[in-house]
């Protein structure tokens, strides 16, 4: 469930040299909770194996295995661990690309990519940028201002009245209300919250709620809940109409979707 937002959060170093590009291992439990902070890097976060979310004040992004967040320099935010989560940190200095992306996104990471960040972390923390070392960091970089954009993004308003609809609807997906229901709820005609959700979100409300469904099934589906539970504790008529929604998002089915994410090689939970 979105939280209140800090409008201060401590600052966070994690890197220990002073080359523009460094990556940084990190492993969390389930449930685990960074609090609000920020860091003076930008900052790739990447899901080699487990599911995390990261919230920031535009939303929530769900980041499954194969997946990576790009969460910009000086951004408030905080990395919630849905299941345990094996996390690989590329922070990157503000003068080493001016390519990158300026808003939070979430990218899918290729196989050469998950080698490159593998490679990249075995080497020293003051490497050679003139060497064999930092020509690797110079494709590393390349690749990622390169990566695709995946879907995986649940927008937050911030009108208050949509934060009324929007909060129940992240705590309970299942509600199954429709917009004119929750008119006297937010205090606004359906017309008015139709529009608000246009504006604010750039969305309909139908469409806000299947994302934020489906984002709450990848969190289920992760954690090892079956399909046809997922299903109906989230709304969904029958187990087909939600593998049916599903694989229209995301090009696969529910149950294959943690299986092969790349290469053949399972990254649905930490070794």
């Amino acid at each position: 469930m979105p939280s209140v937002i800090p409008s201060a959060a401590r600052v966070v170093d994690m890197t220990t040299g002073d080359r523009p590009v460094e990556v940084v291992p990190v492993d969390h439990p389930l449930g685990h909770d960074t609090g609000w902070h920020m860091h003076e890097r930008g900052q790739l976060i990447y899901a080699e194996a487990g599911v995390m979310a990261i919230e920031t004040v535009a939303g929530v992004w769900v980041i499954p295995p194969a997946r990576a967040v790009w969460v910009p320099a000086a951004t408030r935010h905080r990395t919630m661990a849905r299941t345990a989560i094996r996390m690989r940190n590329v922070f990157i200095r503000a003068d080493a690309r001016a390519r990158l992306p300026t808003d939070c996104v979430v990218v899918t990471v290729s196989p050469l990519m998950r080698e490159l960040i593998r490679e990249a972390e075995g080497l020293p923390v003051n490497y050679d940028p003139e060497g064999a070392d930092g020509r690797l960091m110079a494709v590393l970089l390349d690749r990622i201002e390169t990566l695709p954009a995946t879907p995986l993004h649940l927008p937050m308003p911030t009108d208050p009245r949509l934060q009324r609809i929007t909060e129940t609807l992240a705590a309970d997906p299942a509600d199954s209300r429709r917009l004119a229901d929750w008119a006297r709820h937010a205090g606004a005609s359906a017309r008015t919250l139709a529009r608000l959700f246009h504006r604010d979100l750039g969305m309909t409300f139908g469409t806000w709620r299947q994302q934020a469904r489906l984002l709450a099934a990848l969190e289920r589906l992760a954690a090892g809940a079956p399909v046809t539970m997922v299903a109906l504790d989230l709304g969904y008529d029958s187990p087909s109409a939600f593998s049916a929604m599903f694989k229209r998002a995301f090009g696969v089915s529910p149950s294959g979707y943690f299986k092969v994410p790349h290469g053949g090689e399972r990254t649905d939970a930490p070794q």
